[in-house]
């Protein structure tokens, strides 16, 4: 004899809170500041190639001090160095193409149901400038800049503040992310994280995230048919 023996639904997914990394999750930025960095370097003669770049910029923090330390250059070489790539990556935002396609849609799509925020290593100068462009603000209820942690990912501070600041436990919470520190840094603060690769990250090593998805659109997608489907939205 066959019993039909009813199905019990899933648990809701747990997320109310999305933690979004910016620079090549919500905006096309990361190419510009390797190429404002490796500008720069070319004219000290360092060589900055992508493997480089993700090295000491995408899978650590190090970036121009260690590169250029290493070849000799002092605080105050360094500091000039600094300053120049900042003003050209400035100059970048201000007038190169910023956005991701499918990511004014997605963000659409979610504002109703999250509460979202931005995590990022960006300056707030930077941030500031990047955003007068997009509109995408709007749709956040709040951003932390490296200007609000005293360490920058791949520590976590910026998610532990993140999560402070979105009232929901870590548990609760789900970060977006590109990259290897963005990530480490994530998962430390005990996220999940889903990673959206770039151009830049795509070869990394991304065994720890929670998902790997294939375009920004794909967050909306399984967020929301995951909630419809459970009737939890």
């Amino acid at each position: 004899m066959t019993m039909n023996i009813p199905r019990m639904p899933a648990p809701c997914p747990p997320y109310r809170a999305l933690l979004w990394d910016n620079d090549g999750v919500l905006v096309d930025t990361e190419q510009w500041y390797f190429q404002a960095t490796r500008e720069v370097l070319a004219e000290v003669e360092i060589d900055l190639t992508e493997a480089l770049y993700f090295e000491h910029f995408l899978a650590s923090a190090n970036g121009v001090s260690q590169l250029a330390a290493a070849r000799g250059f002092s605080e105050t070489e360094i500091a000039r160095l600094r300053k120049k790539r900042d003003e050209r990556y400035e100059h970048h935002l201000k007038h190169q193409p910023l956005p991701i396609p499918g990511v004014l849609e997605t963000l659409r799509a979610l504002r109703p149901h999250f509460t979202m925020g931005i995590v990022t290593s960006s300056r707030r100068i930077h941030f500031e400038t990047i955003h007068q462009r997009t509109g995408f603000l709007k749709y956040f209820d709040f951003a932390i800049t490296s200007d609000d942690c005293e360490n920058c990912k791949p520590a976590p501070d910026p998610y532990l503040q993140a999560i402070v600041r979105s009232g929901f436990p870590a548990a609760n919470c789900l970060a977006i992310e590109d990259a290897p520190r963005g990530l480490v840094a994530a998962r430390a603060a005990g996220l999940d994280c889903w990673i959206v690769p770039t151009s830049l990250s795509r070869h990394a090593d991304f065994s720890s995230a929670t998902r790997i998805l294939s375009g920004v659109t794909e967050v909306a997608s399984l967020l929301l048919r995951s909630a419809q489907e459970l009737r939890c939205v």
